[in-house]
């Protein structure tokens, strides 16, 4: 993929800028103006897990949440990709039996949990992970929450033609402002269809849910919940030690970040009424955390408390096996023009 993105962050080794990544990053507000922009905003990317958020809208919006009582703690988890703690094991499986349903009901499939104390204790238990330990479990929890209560099958909600996917791809298309009908689609990892958008218009629906006066009444209501359940649940939104986690908790509420993968994050700025979208070419997330991290500082966000939280993403060390510092992961000195 050729590319001619500016938005550089350098990984560097005693005095030499040792390897580079680059990338394009737009700040836009809700009506569609790009506020801020770096490199080539309208090319088509797969915004992954950064859009749960907006994904998370549907259970709001069609009544299931009301109707399921679920909770602001389950709207954080359906937003999240979560390490798999104890605190997010429980919140789903709980939600799960509510409704009715278990964890073999999930079909974003296994994999150990992302947390490496818990994942030790797993093992040391004899346990194998299953469908709820996978980061996207409580996404699929909603996903599931929303088909129980408009009576569709709950099998097989993961595939294209499924209901619930259809009215995925419809909140993406209405809050982004991008005609995904010819959409590049595959397939993401947790099995449920991803579709290409354009960097801007992903910022965009971002700064929707920050900015809410132009949207209809329900969806205004239903973005408002979400992203105050993010900040009021960041441990349940990513965990311990992870970017989403440590900002939000720093930010007070000024934020809401979320993390995708192939270096994708995105942030909703509930007080500056504006939406963050970064991706990064090669997919780092190093530098795609490296990138958010300053791009909050640049817009003013990170009061001091937050700036030395993030402190260690602004500039990531890079140490040696004997935990030396020989380096650091940062954003290249003239990266915001």
């Amino acid at each position: 993929m050729a590319s001619r993105n500016p938005l550089t962050v350098e990984v560097t080794r005693g005095g030499m800028v040792e390897s580079r990544h680059r990338g394009a990053a737009v700040v836009m507000d809700a009506k569609g103006n790009a506020v801020h922009a770096w490199g080539e905003i309208e090319r088509i990317v797969y915004p992954r897990s950064a859009i749960k958020p907006l994904q998370a809208l549907a259970v709001v919006e069609t009544g299931a949440a009301e109707a399921f009582a679920v909770t602001d703690a389950e709207l954080a988890l359906a937003s999240a990709s979560h390490c798999g703690q104890p605190q997010h094991m429980d919140v789903v499986l709980a939600w799960l039996e509510r409704i009715g349903l278990g964890a073999d009901d999930l079909e974003c499939g296994a994999h150990e949990p992302l947390d490496p104390e818990t994942a030790k204790a797993r093992v040391r238990a004899g346990e194998s992970p299953g469908p709820a330990d996978n980061n996207c479990s409580g996404k699929h929890a909603g996903m599931l929450t929303t088909a129980k209560h408009l009576g569709e099958e709950t099998a097989g909600y993961t595939r294209p033609g499924h209901p619930v996917q259809q009215r995925l791809r419809a909140i993406l298309t209405d809050i982004g402002g991008a005609d995904l009908s010819q959409a590049p689609e595959g397939t993401d990892g947790c099995g449920i269809p991803v579709f290409g958008m354009p960097l801007s218009a992903m910022a965009r629906a971002m700064a929707r849910m920050a900015d809410t006066g132009g949207l209809e009444a329900g969806r205004a209501e239903a973005a408002g919940r979400i992203v105050a359940a993010m900040m009021s649940n960041p441990l349940l939104v990513s965990g311990r030690g992870r970017f989403d986690t440590i900002a939000m908790e720093a930010a007070n509420g000024a934020f809401a970040v979320k993390t995708g993968a192939e270096g994708v994050h995105g942030a909703i700025l509930p007080e500056l009424g504006l939406g963050v979208a970064v991706k990064i070419d090669d997919g780092a997330r190093r530098a795609a955390q490296v990138a958010m991290a300053a791009i909050l500082d640049y817009l003013g966000v990170l009061d001091g408390e937050a700036k030395v939280a993030l402190a260690g993403f602004l500039e990531t060390p890079v140490l040696n096996e004997k935990g030396e510092r020989v380096g650091e992961i940062r954003m290249a000195p003239d990266w915001a023009g």
